[in-house]
């Protein structure tokens, strides 16, 4: 099999050098990365009012966000960077509000909430195949745009039971790409201690923004939360209904505050992360048409000419592999920030009390040592690392975090890339554009500088149909 090994920022050849480009130019986070990064086991950045470590290690990573994962608790500084969008949401919280709140949504992401969920997925993706089929054969497309719509779609129909195609939809979802654009400079100097870094116009049109996303979400919530305490049913099973039906071990239900937190951080969360991984996954397949083909004929085989249900994305294991691979390359969030509650020894290092600890999926999931050809797109060797038999695999590959804090939509996300992906390819052939090469950059998610450009071809069975 050809391998394709898909291009990423140039490693700088110092440390010193990588933190000036950062400091100076307020670029990507991945434009700090040095090449030692990809080798080391843990690093070290201390600078006035800031001490970081950055741990690389499999053992170390485990220690931080399982073993000892209350003496690791989420970054405040991240935290306080995205409170006035997430308020106290599960994202910024800690400790016992953390658990009262996680143990009140995980029963809405179970697994079998999955064939709830599903129809509302195809529903979406049948959407997304209705936009693409009014383009013209061979056009240039930037598909991270269409990734974003359908992913944004799918967790709207999710929570609310409704498409995003009416007005009050519509502003969420362009409020958000205001956020989105402008979180970014917010978050990076925040979590590194750099806050002085932030220009006040920018905090001040974020936390506007923010208002305002809030704002519709409310107009969206309130109806529902009121028809609730009334004792009106709503007939859709969606996530919404599930947060308004959770309680605690007290019997307390969430707040009106509290449930708009947990929707802000949930549509944020649910379709940020998988546009990120879907947009790279379309990049790789077509600068992969091998693999590419191989996708488009197990979906041949498996689905045949009827439409995809539940049970058939057991059957797609090469377009799950495909997606997973994605996110071992690409994974949406490149870095995880916890601050250590006390001081402690680390590979012969002293971490302090109050330090930054920062864990990199990105620098973890292409670790030199770690990996058999890190930087190759081999969708493959996630079959053969469930035998154990090469590199990290499952102990250096963290897309979705680990330990107590793990990402809760995992199952979800799944189920909807391998049902996009295998809509897509079995649609339309996707085809590099010559000369266009995506730029990754680290912001709220790992995206393109410069879109993801392909040229999508319908295939022979999508046009006679």
């Amino acid at each position: 099999m050809a391998r394709f090994c898909p291009a990423y920022p140039t490693p700088r050849r110092n440390k010193a050098s990588g933190l000036l480009m950062f400091l100076s130019a307020r670029h990507s986070w991945l434009d700090a990365l040095y090449e030692r990064s990809y080798r080391m086991q843990m690093g070290e950045v201390r600078l006035p009012g800031l001490d970081l470590y950055m741990v690389n290690e499999p053992g170390l990573v485990r220690r931080v966000m399982v073993e000892q994962a209350e003496d690791f608790p989420k970054s405040e500084l991240l935290g306080q960077a995205l409170e006035p969008l997430l308020g106290e949401s599960i994202f910024t919280t800690s400790g016992e509000q953390w658990r009262r709140q996680r143990a009140m949504m995980d029963p809405a992401f179970a697994q079998a909430r999955l064939q709830v969920a599903f129809p509302v997925m195809a529903a979406a993706t049948e959407a997304m195949l209705a936009r693409l089929a009014q383009l013209a054969e061979g056009t240039e497309h930037d598909i991270e745009v269409e990734m974003t719509h359908v992913t944004a779609d799918i967790i709207f129909r999710t929570i609310f039971s409704v498409p995003m195609e009416g007005a009050d939809a519509r502003r969420v979802f362009d409020a958000f790409a205001r956020y989105q654009a402008l979180v970014p400079r917010l978050i990076l100097p925040s979590i590194f201690g750099l806050r002085w870094l932030v220009w006040p116009w920018d905090a001040w049109r974020a936390r506007r923004a923010a208002r305002e996303i809030r704002g519709l979400l409310e107009t969206l919530i309130r109806p529902r939360f009121e028809a609730r305490r009334t004792g009106a049913e709503h007939p859709q099973a969606d996530i919404l209904a599930a947060f308004l039906d959770a309680r605690d071990e007290q019997g307390r239900a969430f707040g009106f505050e509290e449930l708009v937190d947990q929707v802000a951080m949930l549509f944020l969360a649910g379709h940020e992360t998988s546009a990120s991984a879907l947009t790279w996954a379309c990049h790789l397949l077509a600068r992969a048409p091998d693999i590419q083909q191989r996708v488009h004929d197990e979906v041949a085989t498996q689905l045949g000419a009827r439409a995809p249900g539940t049970a058939d994305m057991k059957g797609l294991t090469l377009t799950r592999n495909v997606f997973r691979e994605t996110l071992r390359l690409f994974p949406p969030v490149g870095f995880m920030a916890r601050q250590a509650r006390t001081g402690c020894p680390m590979r012969g290092k002293q971490v302090k009390a109050g330090a930054t600890v920062v864990i990199s999926p990105w620098l973890i999931q292409r670790q030199r040592e770690g990996w058999h050809d890190p930087d190759a797109f081999d969708p493959d060797r996630h079959a053969r690392d469930e035998e154990g038999s090469t590199g990290h695999g499952r102990a250096g590959y963290l897309p979705f975090g680990m330990g107590p804090r793990v990402c809760l939509g995992a199952a979800f996300a799944l189920q909807e890339a391998t049902l996009i992906l295998a809509q897509l390819v079995r649609r339309w052939r996707l085809e590099a554009v010559e000369g266009h090469e995506p730029r990754p950059v680290g912001r709220l998610t790992i995206r393109s500088a410069n879109g993801v450009r392909l040229r999508l071809h319908r295939r022979a069975e999508a046009a006679a149909g």
